[in-house]
């Protein structure tokens, strides 16, 4: 369990105000101008040092992200974007975040961005945390009124200017291209890679785009040394994590934990327990929506982080812990994620925008015992068709939890739908392009 003193986030629950002054009382803003001071390679080379892994879903190494953007500034100026879309379902640390620490995270911006070269920081906020944003603005406004932001920033020879940016709700705008489509006024669509952000990013300039957490927690691990981050969870792992806790638990909640803190203690001890008891539970979703789930058997000994999860077949992602227990309709539930995403597809790529649709339609049918068997089978087909054949991660993250659903409750299905192999083959589907595929398949 991670001791008091190791916490980055101290005031997770409000307990002591998220004004500048208050911040200021936490340890916020002290030192800042010295850090910046010792220099852009020393910062990188910490956070490198440090194994900090991106906190927003995809783990890739913040210390090397930021050592791909070009060492001087040329014609085209840098930016540092951070990603504060979080419209990954059972995720919502970045909220209590921008509530609560809005001051850590311009700190980490003001910070990252004198790392990186970057004068202008986007902060891209989905439309519904509009509350939030407010909080943000006004922390902006205190950082500016006290010299820690604009012309001269904490004192130094640099000028740092941070804007807000409202997204309108769309969740494929939490893929980092997307995002960076819609703060230029476009359709919030993934562009082809490469190129990278790194090179050609916002308005085709070098653009470092990073999640909240990540950037909210570069203070804490340059005062307090690489050293001490990398000494707390394990190995490519290490550091703290706000983990979300939601679902069928006696007590909902984010919980800043040490990485690597296994699944059962984070819930027993955190979250209250599973309604019903632990013996009462079916399964768990890890690392939000997009992530496969893990059955009860593999939950009780299953440790919280990156490496563990992805040997189980499943991810860390935003460490949004979904909990669901045996009251549930599993199939139903995975029928209502499919909706979402099929809802969510930007549509930019055949495999994902019409595969979606295709996986809700066969859940929905499986959900209502109305499914035939050959379409169990090739649901796990579309998903394979999906995996791997789009441009961004999405059509993956709609593919992966549909996966989770056949690999570990495949049995469930097959006993709800009750599979006749006279009828099977003679079934309608009440969805022509899926019965042409079942023609095609059993000609």
């Amino acid at each position: 369990m991670l001791k008091d003193q190791d916490r980055i986030f101290k005031n997770l629950y409000n307990d002591q105000g998220s004004d500048l002054k208050s911040a200021i009382k936490r340890g916020d803003w002290s030192s800042t101008k010295e850090l910046c001071e010792k220099g852009r390679d020393w910062i990188i080379n910490e956070i490198k040092s440090s194994e900090l892994r991106g906190r927003g879903g995809a783990g890739f190494p913040t210390g090397l992200k930021w050592s791909f953007a070009p060492k001087e500034v040329g014609s085209r100026p840098h930016y540092l974007v951070i990603n504060a879309d979080e419209s990954e379902p059972g995720t919502c640390k970045d909220r209590d975040i921008l509530r609560f620490e809005p001051h850590k995270l311009l700190e980490g911006c003001m910070i990252s961005s004198y790392a990186i070269n970057a004068n202008k920081c986007y902060i891209y906020i989905r439309g519904e945390y509009f509350r939030e944003g407010q909080n943000l603005q006004k922390a902006i406004d205190e950082a500016y009124k006290n010299n820690l932001l604009g012309k001269k920033a904490c004192g130094m020879d640099w000028e740092l200017d941070v804007y807000i940016h409202y997204g309108a709700g769309a969740y494929i705008c939490g893929e980092e291209t997307a995002l960076l489509e819609s703060i230029e006024g476009k359709k919030g669509q993934p562009r082809l890679k490469p190129p990278f952000p790194a090179l050609i990013g916002l308005y085709g300039c070098p653009t470092i785009i990073n999640n909240v957490e990540t950037i909210s927690v570069v203070p804490t691990i340059l005062r307090k040394g690489a050293k001490w981050f990398a000494s707390l969870g394990r190995p490519k792992n290490t550091g703290t994590k706000i983990y979300c806790i939601s679902g069928n638990v006696n007590n909902p909640c984010n919980v800043e934990e040490e990485m690597g803190i296994p699944l059962k203690e984070l819930i027993e001890t955190h979250a209250g327990g599973v309604v019903g008891g632990w013996e009462n539970l079916k399964a768990v979703i890890p690392g939000g929506s997009s992530m496969p789930l893990l059955p009860k058997k593999i939950c009780d000994t299953i440790k919280m982080d990156f490496d563990s999860l992805v040997a189980e077949k499943s991810g860390l992602g935003t460490a949004g812990i979904v909990v669901i227990n045996n009251d549930q309709d599993i199939i139903k539930c995975f029928a209502r994620i499919a909706r979402f995403y099929k809802h969510e597809s930007c549509g930019q790529c055949t495999p994902c925008r019409e595969g979606s649709g295709w996986m809700w339609r066969m859940l929905e049918r499986m959900a209502k015992g109305e499914a035939s068997r050959d379409e169990v089978n090739m649901l796990m087909d579309v998903t394979k068709q999906i995996e791997g054949h789009t441009i961004c991660a999405f059509g993956e993250g709609s593919a992966w939890p549909v996966q989770g659903l056949l690999r570990h409750f495949k049995k469930e299905i097959e006993k709800r739908n009750n599979f006749n192999p006279m009828v099977s083959r003679n079934r309608k589907i009440p969805y022509l392009v899926d019965q042409h595929l079942l023609e095609k398949k059993n000609a």
